[in-house]
């Protein structure tokens, strides 16, 4: 692809499926073109692009520092220029908090490894890439996706909300160290209707109840947020829950 587009340009990890495609679509519809990424559905990547028009696909293992800097410099290749970075792509473990010998060394690593470290580096990797957008005058954006249970007590295991809450924290250490040229946010879901949490059932009734909303989130219900955040040349280090409420309750 030439780098000749005055679109501005959307990398967004783990953007395949689930909350990562309703942020991608929502980003080709405001006018960005986007580089989606997975750790392995390549076919499923490449459709997704030749679907969306403005787009186009990257495989990377997020767990690798060298595929990190690969997709960030070949995100950046692809149209000359990125704007923004929705860090999505995230790992879980399903563990009783009360379990802790379950919750063992490998898996600690794991989850910070790709939740925590990857999306730093990520940032690190983009930032003079984010900077020269910032010199065509508008602040470039990051938007990590966190968890709820970085910010309440809850979540799948005590290691993945941990990782979440620190995922909070870097966001807000970066929004200061990189702003004013680069602003950094979050959102930070509760439960969202995907595939994934379909059998949920123990979840779904506790939203459908308890939360304000009466319902999970859709992915579009996220995507929205993110998209919020994107177009507002103001906010930074913000952590945007969105949990229909549930955390009034």
């Amino acid at each position: 692809m030439r780098p000749d587009t005055e679109r501005p340009v959307a990398l967004v990890t783990g953007s395949t499926s689930g909350i990562g495609v309703a942020i991608a679509r929502r980003l080709v519809r405001e006018g960005y073109a986007v580089v989606l990424h997975s750790r392995s559905s390549t076919d499923a990547g490449n459709i997704l692009a030749s679907e969306l028009g403005h787009a186009a696909y990257v495989q990377a293992d997020l767990a690798l520092e060298h595929d990190r800097a690969r997709l960030v410099q070949e995100a950046a290749d692809l149209w000359g220029r990125l704007d923004v970075l929705v860090n999505n792509a995230g790992i879980s473990s399903v563990i009783p908090h009360a379990d802790l010998g379950a919750a063992t060394s490998g898996i600690w690593h794991e989850l910070y490894e790709v939740n925590v470290i990857a999306p730093f580096r990520l940032v690190a990797e983009a930032e003079p890439y984010l900077r020269a957008a910032a010199r065509r005058g508008r602040s470039a954006c990051i938007v990590n996706i966190s968890s709820h249970a970085g910010v309440r007590p809850k979540g799948a295991s005590i290691p993945y909300a941990a990782a979440k809450a620190a995922l909070n924290h870097v966001t807000r250490l970066l929004a200061l160290s990189l702003a004013p040229d680069i602003r950094v946010n979050a959102v930070a879901p509760g439960l969202v209707d995907t595939p994934l949490t379909a059998n949920w059932a123990a979840a779904q009734q506790l939203w459908r109840e308890r939360s304000p909303m009466r319902r999970a989130a859709s992915p579009d219900d996220i995507a929205q947020a993110v998209m919020m955040l994107v177009e507002s040349d103001y906010l930074t280090g913000e952590i945007l829950l969105s949990d229909g409420g549930l955390n009034l309750t």
